[in-house]
């Protein structure tokens, strides 16, 4: 995984075309003071810490390809770089796919759900999306399960 250091604190309105900027070492401000667009930050819902969960998608093939966090900055960023910018809960930084490992995620698109609470990257990923090297962050991970199944009704009498 590639890390960017957060950016120097600067004042809380940061209008969407600015650099890179955001608070050292938290999450971007939510809401008020937003760095997004007035109605996309309004959509919006986070979590405590500010963040919303955004599960990353290949866009031609619709494979689910990881989940990752971002608060408003590292939202901001991917909306307007073309690149995906997460926000690291662990090292509580900024880190944007592929600056070491090469494994690029192009923006294609993003949308919010219906509730305002995730996040659905489309991309169109280069290499390996998970940091073990994997192509998804699932791939041999599955748990075993009671598969359910649809039922037919027919008429009833």
């Amino acid at each position: 995984m590639s890390e960017q250091p957060a950016p120097a604190p600067v004042p809380s309105a940061v209008p969407v075309s600015a650099p890179d900027t955001a608070r050292a070492g938290a999450p971007a401000a939510a809401h008020n003071g937003s760095v997004l667009p007035a109605d996309v930050a309004a959509a919006l819902k986070r979590d405590g810490a500010g963040l919303v969960a955004a599960i990353v998608q290949q866009f031609d093939t619709n494979e689910v390809l990881m989940l990752g966090w971002m608060d408003d900055e590292a939202l901001r960023r991917t909306m307007t770089t073309g690149r995906v910018t997460f926000y690291s809960r662990s090292r509580q930084e900024y880190w944007r796919k592929g600056d070491t490992s090469g494994h690029v995620q192009w923006v294609k698109s993003v949308a919010l759900d219906c509730d305002g609470d995730a996040l659905l990257v489309r991309v169109d990923q280069v290499g390996a999306a998970c940091h073990t090297g994997t192509r998804t962050c699932f791939d041999g991970r599955g748990l075993s399960v009671v598969a359910g199944e649809a039922s037919v009704t027919g008429n009833a009498s």
